[in-house]
This record gives C-alpha cells, structure tokens and sequence, in this order.
C-alpha cells in the first residue's frame, strides 16, 4: 500500500537533516507503528506520504500513486489526523464534521457506518464547540473527519500525545476495530509501549531508520544479558554501575535500574552484586530480565 525508497529531506538549506535515505514498505490492512523520540523525523515522513511536503530526493507512493506526480489523487483516498488539533474550535462537532465531508463530496449520513464506532461515543455532544472539548474528545472527532470519506489509508501523527491513558487504550482499541474493516493504518507514536498494538514497527532516531520489525522480532533480536537492578539509593547505584567494566548501558526505568551486560564480558549478576555491596549498597535486588521495545531502542542508538 505504501513504498517509501531513500526518501531524503532537509530544512534550512539543508543544515538539518530531517530524513536521511529513508527505506520502508507498508502492506495493505497493516497496523504499522512509526516510533521515536520528537524530532526523529516521523512528521517529516508523514508529511510527505500526505503530500504536504516534496522529499529532497527518493520516491514514495501510497496505493500505487507518486506523493509528488499524483497528489490530488492521493488526498481523496488518504485520512489525515495531524499531531495537533486542527478543527475549527468555534464549530461544534457536528459542524466540523458536516464541513469535512463537504470538502470530499460527501455526507455524514453516506459514511455513517465508517464512522460510527468512534462518532457515536461523542454524538450525544455534537452541538458542543470543538474548542471546549476534552483531549480524549478532541481526538475521538479528529479520527471521525480523518473517516468521514472513507479512506483507504488513514496516517495518524502522533495521535495519543497529550492524553490520558485510559483514553490512550481507547484509542488504540479503536484503531484495531478499523483495521478489521481492510483499513491500512500508519501511526507515529513517542510512547514506546504502544509498539506492541502495532503488527509491525519502524524505529526512527535523527532522520534514520533503525530497524524495521514485528515487535517480537525487535525485542527476540536484543543481544546483550539484561538486568533489572535495584537498591536503597537508586542514583548513587546507577553512577557506581555505570563506572563498572563489562557494563554497557544503565539508565533509569520506572523503579529500576535496566542494565545491559556486553555478552562476552564475563560480568554476571553474582559479581555485579558483589561489586555494589562493595560500594556499600543496602536492599540490592538483580533481576534477569527480557528486553523491552525501549530497550531495543536504546541499544540501536549506540
């Protein structure tokens, strides 16, 4: 459904590298998560794919159309949700959705079906302004004017940013109900927990793409021995262990600390718990743990 072949983009006369030699291909009625940090290059791409920006160099097409050659042709198949709101906020939300689907020559009535499973949570609300709407509601009418015209890929920027996380899970159990319907489904997140409701990732740092992969293809791939470490002073443990050889990263992780070990450094959880001990640690707790999308993430960048 989508190619994207060294897709490449600079701004400010090509001081910042946006995207650099992008590779990627998406399948129809693909699930497909784009994961990184703010400024890895994921509303670069996005912008690209809706026709909204023209790459430096490289192709892209999205259902056998040129991003740049067949723009107007792809803007009426494609539902675009961008990362901040952008509905009229003095419209109610049957306003705004009544003014999308006039831009594509429809109706609400026509595509009510499409609609209806995220439309009718907020329906009882639809003569509400759009600006006094609550974050999981601004998100839930923004998704119902990305599908008021029946797309056949819908590109969701960063589309959970900002909100609660029980509306995060709503979210996402909406986006798997719509992919059922055949509907290919592109998202870049931040957050790298939602990784798993993806069938598969791209991870994305500084305009590179890491890896490409099912979720479990990422974490099964992971090389290095990790630990979740624990002690009674968890920013003294992480400073010692980061002084001590055979370690390759450690770094803050909810309440622990996740240490990779280099496979063959020889370090195991005995000696590192001797090591600690020695630096008069008290309440030490070393686990062996399976790697996290995170922590996949994080050992790429090095």
């Amino acid at each position: 459904m989508i190619t994207v072949q060294n897709i490449s983009k600079t701004y400010n006369k090509g001081a910042v590298k946006a995207l650099d030699n992008i590779n990627l291909e998406i399948q129809r009625g693909e699930l497909f998560g784009l994961i990184g940090p703010d400024g890895a290059g994921k509303t670069t791409l996005f912008r690209i794919l809706a026709t909204l920006l023209v790459p430096d160099q490289g192709t892209a097409t999205v259902n056998g159309a040129d991003v740049v050659r067949d723009y107007k042709a792809i803007r009426r198949t494609i539902g675009y949700m961008p990362g901040r709101f952008s509905l009229y906020p003095d419209l109610t939300i049957l306003e705004n959705l009544e003014f999308y689907a006039a831009v594509f020559g429809t109706t609400i009535a026509e595509n009510y079906a499409q609609i209806k499973p995220i439309y009718s949570q907020i329906e009882p609300f639809k003569h509400r302004r759009a600006g006094q709407l609550s974050g999981g509601m601004k998100q839930k009418l923004a998704l119902s004017c990305a599908l008021v015209h029946q797309p056949d890929v819908l590109l969701l920027d960063e589309p959970t940013t900002g909100v609660d996380p029980v509306s995060r899970q709503e979210f996402w159990d909406m986006l798997q109900l719509l992919q059922k319907t055949g509907l290919t489904i592109v998202v870049s997140t931040p957050y790298m927990d939602e990784a798993d409701r993806c069938d598969r990732i791209g991870l994305i740092q500084k305009g590179k793409m890491m890896s490409v992969n099912t979720p479990q293809g990422i974490t099964s791939g992971y090389q290095p021995d990790l630990y979740a470490v624990r002690s009674s002073n968890m920013y003294q443990l992480i400073t010692d262990l980061r002084q001590l050889d055979g370690i390759s990263t450690c770094y803050a992780f909810g309440e622990d600390a996740h240490v990779s070990v280099a496979s063959n450094s020889g370090l195991n959880a005995p000696a590192m718990e001797a090591f600690l001990k020695q630096k008069a640690h008290n309440n030490i707790q070393i686990t062996p743990i399976a790697a996290s999308i995170e922590d996949c993430f994080i050992e790429l960048m090095r």
